[in-house]
């Protein structure tokens, strides 16, 4: 049920024609309270698109009533006719369910450049408003997918709360804040102030650590919204272990279904002296395209590996690391360990672990390999 899987939110997902496949490609989910506590994470480009511009504004003071998204268009790099769009995107939602427009979130994915169709935005909002329901999270989660082959949705259950999320996203992963289109919903009596701490704690470890291409969009958010419904109030670290869960959960779908991909790759960098170095020497592997282009070729080629973490200014010595590829250990002490022929790269995972020697710190990156349907798909992009 996604995003209705809580208490005491309504959500619809319908075409309306932006799309030129006529797929389902707007969403709206609207919270009925009793709260309408919000937070949410964007991306740190600066090339921001009109509905993340839009959408920072809405959520400083922590309420949000309503999200509207639409896919087929990203609606960024449009000029002022594209944020008045949003503008008038938001005043659609609050004549249609009855809010102030200061209320509604916006969020957008698609081709950038291009200007959206008002004449079927503004009327289809009216459309899916009457279409709300408060079983309608699996619509909403088909409506904002683009180059995903299927929706990716999660939910968790505590004692008597609940949370449910959607996530969009297969190109263009890569962190700052924010990955992707994601709205996780919780019927948990929380304070904006409460979310946005299990907001950020949670994407720290989740979206912030996939990286599957290295290439940051313009338009990612990721929204936490709290309708209050189930009268309970958890304790703000038991809630944010929840979270946490279904943020890795969605994350991993993400990872799995990016643009053209044959690997799923998970770096696990151990012995750092600190967390920012593990996670700065695992996102150097995953940015690497020499080395995801040998693990597409099922080539275990580990020097890839270590001239790409010796690009880093993280504190180790690249004579002491040792490197394993799905449990084989090719690289130790810097040096030639197993035959990389005794590596199995045929399944869709890889894992690969490096212990660095210098101290305790340990993270983890998410990554995918370099394949021809990635460029394919990357040279003819439509909606």
């Amino acid at each position: 049920m996604s995003t209705t899987f809580a208490s005491g939110f309504s959500a619809a997902g319908i075409p309306i024609g932006l799309k030129s496949s006529g797929n389902p490609d707007l969403a709206l989910v609207v919270n009925t309270g009793p709260r309408h506590a919000a937070a949410a994470v964007f991306t740190s480009n600066r090339a921001l698109a009109n509905p993340v511009i839009w959408s920072k504004q809405v959520i400083a003071d922590g309420t949000v009533r309503a999200i509207v998204l639409n896919s087929g268009g990203a609606n960024c790099f449009t000029g002022s006719e594209g944020f008045q769009t949003t503008h008038l995107t938001a005043e659609a939602v609050a004549e249609a369910v009855g809010v102030s427009a200061g209320d509604v979130l916006v969020c957008s994915t698609g081709l950038i450049g291009v200007q959206l169709d008002r004449a079927k935005l503004l009327p289809g909002i009216a459309s899916a408003a009457a279409a709300l329901s408060s079983d309608g999270g699996a619509d909403a989660a088909a409506a904002i997918i683009t180059t995903d082959t299927h929706p990716k949705t999660a939910t968790r259950e505590r004692d008597g709360w609940r949370i449910g999320g959607m996530a969009k996203g297969a190109g263009m992963l890569a962190p700052g804040l924010a990955t992707m289109l994601v709205v996780i919903t919780t019927d948990a009596d929380l304070t904006s102030e409460q979310l946005d701490q299990a907001l950020r704690a949670a994407t720290r470890i989740s979206f912030d650590r996939l990286d599957s291409d290295g290439c940051m969009s313009t338009n990612d958010q990721v929204t936490l919204l709290a309708s209050g419904a189930s009268g309970i109030s958890p304790d703000i670290h038991l809630f944010t272990a929840a979270l946490q869960d279904l943020c890795m959960d969605l994350a991993f779908q993400l990872q799995q279904d990016a643009e053209g991909a044959s690997h799923d790759i998970v770096i696990e960098v151990m012995g750092a002296a600190t967390e920012d170095d593990a996670v700065e020497v695992g996102r150097a592997i995953a940015r690497n395209n020499l080395f995801k282009a040998a693990v597409f070729g099922n080539d275990a080629n580990w020097g890839r590996v270590l001239a790409a973490i010796g690009t880093t200014q993280a504190t180790f010595d690249p004579y002491d690391v040792d490197v394993l590829m799905n449990g084989v250990r090719v690289c130790a002490k810097g040096g030639p360990d197993r035959p990389r022929e005794e590596v199995d790269l045929t399944p869709r995972t890889l894992l690969l672990q490096l212990e660095l020697h210098a101290g305790h710190a340990a993270a983890t990156i998410l990554t995918n390999d370099l394949t021809h349907d990635y460029v394919h798909e990357n040279s003819a992009y439509s909606s």
